[in-house]
């Protein structure tokens, strides 16, 4: 998955959610809006225990997130480096 967000990023095909995020003119304003957005929604469907709505939730965090790492020309190794650390 990440290896298309970076693919997204450098070819930027037409019609890509992925790519727009890259070149939306709030700038990573749009992506880190998105992150309180689906964070938020993650939030309510756990606290509602909506397992369902919090897969889907999650998922949209996770994908937000990664395509935030790819902007700031970080990748999972680093991700992996940091969690590593701390365990």
């Amino acid at each position: 998955m990440f290896a298309t967000i970076e693919s997204r990023k450098e070819e930027l095909p037409e019609g890509s959610y992925t790519a727009s995020l890259f070149t939306h003119e709030k700038g990573e304003n749009a992506v880190l809006e998105k992150i309180g957005e689906e964070s938020t929604e993650a939030i309510l469907a756990a606290k509602d225990d909506e397992l369902d709505e919090l897969t889907a939730e999650s998922a949209d965090l996770v994908y937000h997130l990664l395509v935030l790492l790819a902007m700031k020309d970080l990748d999972l190794d680093d991700l992996r480096g940091e969690l590593r650390d701390r365990f």
